[in-house]
């Protein structure tokens, strides 16, 4: 019997798909079920299930990773469930780690470092990334939640709290129902996976979009159409208040704080933009 499973959905990104794995299986003990569910059109390239052998690669039609991670959960035993994205590196020891964690919480989710893929200069969707991107203590601590990037919980919890649901952003859709069933919810920063940053405006765009949208799901099930438009208007106020925190940011040159701080008025009013549309039901 394995001690635990390590899910990770796959959607048409095989060389992070493969960073990831190489430092997973580094030094995972070999009762750890290690579980890779692709969602993609295509199939993997020849050669990665070769070179991971002791990876378990399944194929789920549906789209969206929440199919892809209940697709993990139905095709594993282990009473220990582990989540991971795949363009995410592991530190080493994460397993140890996760396993040495069981007391902690029913839901425990993890620190998310940053990093950059592509070398200096630093473009402003990363410099922004950098200061914003993945806090998951805030997370975890402040709303309930923890980003399935790096999140630990058991199958018990798993089978009363349901699977996760497409359409709505599904690790807050997922550990709040929990929270609301008593479950607890921790922080721990030593279990760390590192996670590179948006690299362009473009890549910025397209995840806040979903974001967006999911979002929007998820608040449209209760009904709170004016709250929505109220946290519209405090998204794009919010410019101003978190610009202080990219001019504190270690680790910024001049160049990338001007940069930082132009994306994060530039998204956050588009983001606020979208929000109102979504009240007045159009699309965005």
């Amino acid at each position: 019997m394995h001690r635990a499973a390590v899910i990770i959905p796959h959607h048409n990104d095989p060389v992070r798909l493969t960073r990831c794995l190489g430092a997973l299986v580094a030094d995972a003990p070999a009762d750890i079920d290690i579980v890779v569910v692709d969602n993609g059109p295509s199939t993997l390239p020849e050669g990665i299930e070769t070179a991971f052998s002791q990876v378990r690669f399944l194929s789920e039609p549906q789209p969206g990773a929440a199919h892809a991670r209940n697709r993990g959960v139905a095709e594993t035993q282990a009473e220990r469930l582990f989540f991971l994205d795949c363009d995410c590196v592991p530190d080493p020891g994460w397993i140890e780690t996760a396993l040495a964690l069981g007391t902690h919480a029913d839901i425990v989710g993890g620190r998310i470092a940053l990093f950059d893929e592509t070398p200096r200069l630093r473009t402003g969707a990363q410099a922004f990334e950098s200061v914003f991107a993945f806090d998951n203590r805030r997370y975890v601590e402040s709303e309930g939640f923890s980003v399935t990037a790096n999140l630990l919980t058991t199958r018990e919890v798993f089978e009363a709290v349901g699977q996760f649901r497409s359409g709505v952003s599904e690790d807050k859709d997922w550990c709040q129902r929990a929270t609301r069933m008593g479950y607890r919810i921790a922080y721990a920063d030593a279990l760390t996976v590192a996670h590179p940053t948006r690299a362009d405006w473009d890549a910025l765009v397209l995840k806040w979009r979903r974001l967006t949208e999911e979002g929007h799901a998820l608040s449209s099930q209760t009904g709170r159409r004016i709250a929505w438009a109220a946290r519209a208007v405090a998204t794009g106020a919010s410019a101003f208040v978190h610009a202080p925190r990219v001019l504190r940011k270690q680790g910024l040159s001049g160049a990338d704080r001007v940069a930082g701080i132009t994306v994060l008025f530039r998204l956050r009013w588009l983001r606020a933009w979208w929000m109102l549309k979504q009240v007045a039901g159009m699309p965005i």
